[in-house]
């Protein structure tokens, strides 16, 4: 799989209210209007009551937000890989930090996706943890120190050493891993800074989700790539 086919940009919706209902479709369509315009793919992970919705609406990459590692079967309140597998979702994040899952389900859920062809992005909240995870080669790994999501300092000026050194370990471990980072990423020089730590992109939630023109911001954030 080549890297075009990946995001420089990954906006999680996570659960604001600014994207319940019908708000969480007129961002995804923000997000697809800017990505066609400049040529920056932008991935999105919407709400889970709205992505297999949103993912027949816009061309650009539909993520879940979360993925559980069952198979099809008497199971309640879960997602499978084969659910998401039975839409237009392109695959899924792992172990967000506010959805923690133990290492061995994180193993299980990236291998079921890869049968099914369905990209995984994992977050990781230290290098230590990227490096357990890379050995289980998903597509993507997001570095993401807890205490700065959601944040006004971005991980890129707080911590850039966990970017840098995430990057050269976990490729140590699988080249062919793309490592974002994410927590407090805000703006373009943000993101640049990000890239030329060695990432391959961002994975960012509130500073577009919550912003009152996240059209503006989308666009700042991608100028300098």
């Amino acid at each position: 799989m080549s890297k075009t086919c990946c995001p420089r940009v990954i906006v999680n919706f996570k659960v604001y209210s600014e994207v319940e209902g019908t708000r969480a479709f007129n961002l995804a369509k923000i997000c697809r209007k800017v990505s066609t315009e400049s040529g920056v793919k932008i991935g999105i992970c919407p709400p889970m009551l709205s992505a297999a919705a949103i993912a027949q609406l816009v061309d650009i990459p539909v993520y879940s937000q979360h993925v559980d590692p069952l198979a099809p079967g008497s199971g309640t309140g879960y997602v499978t890989p084969s659910m998401l597998h039975s839409t237009e979702i392109r695959g899924s994040l792992i172990n967000h930090s506010e959805h923690r899952q133990p290492i061995e389900s994180i193993s299980k859920c990236i291998s079921m996706c890869k049968d099914l062809d369905l990209v995984t992005c994992v977050c990781a909240e230290s290098v230590e943890k990227a490096v357990e995870i890379a050995k289980f080669s998903p597509r993507m790994i997001a570095v993401e120190p807890p205490e700065l999501i959601g944040g006004d300092v971005s991980v890129t000026s707080a911590n850039p050493e966990i970017v840098s050194g995430t990057v050269e370990a976990v490729k140590a471990v699988d080249p062919d891993i793309l490592v974002y980072c994410g927590a407090g990423v805000k703006n373009g020089e943000d993101v640049k800074t990000a890239i030329d730590l060695g990432a391959y992109g961002v994975l960012l939630a509130s500073g577009v989700v919550k912003a009152k023109d996240p059209e503006s911001v989308l666009r700042d954030l991608i100028k300098l790539i």
